[in-house]
């Protein structure tokens, strides 16, 4: 793939991104656990690591945390998206390169280790340690959003990699 597809390709998928950041916002969810969202802008980082290179998802993630952050959220909201962006990222890249880790897998990981992130950053914002009590319930949290971006991903990933080589 080209220089300008692949820019291509990224800008659309955060584009993608900041649509889905914004839509989830719109919907009024109650899981019960305060914050928890289902993470469909998730579904893009998730894809792209099986069609884009490691550095070009993370720009991806990178700049949909950045520009989701200043339209719709604030300072902290960037502080805690961007934390568990990367630590999550990182934990999916390394369990994709394991034997037998399916996407779905792959999803999951992200999911649970997106909030480990998110609970490391708050527990050194507020210096309260016992916010690790709060942990199990992200850790199912992000087990079950993790499952269902993953299924998801699966699902639309043959047709996203096709229409990714055709673009531009």
């Amino acid at each position: 793939m080209n220089r300008n597809k692949k820019l291509a390709n990224m800008a659309m998928l955060v584009a993608l991104a900041m649509i889905f950041s914004y839509v989830e916002s719109l919907i009024p969810i109650n899981f019960g656990v305060p914050g928890m969202k289902l993470g469909v802008a998730n579904l893009v980082t998730v894809t792209g690591l099986y069609f884009l290179e490691i550095p070009e998802v993370l720009a991806v993630s990178v700049l949909r945390v950045l520009l989701t952050g200043f339209l719709f959220g604030n300072g902290m909201s960037i502080i805690y998206s961007l934390a568990g962006a990367v630590v999550s990222l990182l934990a999916m890249v390394l369990v994709k390169k394991m034997d037998g880790i399916s996407i779905v897998g792959v999803s999951i990981t992200g999911g649970v280790f997106h909030n480990i992130g998110q609970i490391l950053v708050a527990m050194a914002v507020v210096e309260n340690l016992k916010l690790i009590y709060y942990l199990p319930v992200l850790l199912v949290a992000g087990t079950v959003t993790g499952f269902v971006i993953g299924i998801v991903a699966g699902k639309i990933l043959p047709v996203v990699k096709k229409e990714a080589v055709r673009t531009v």
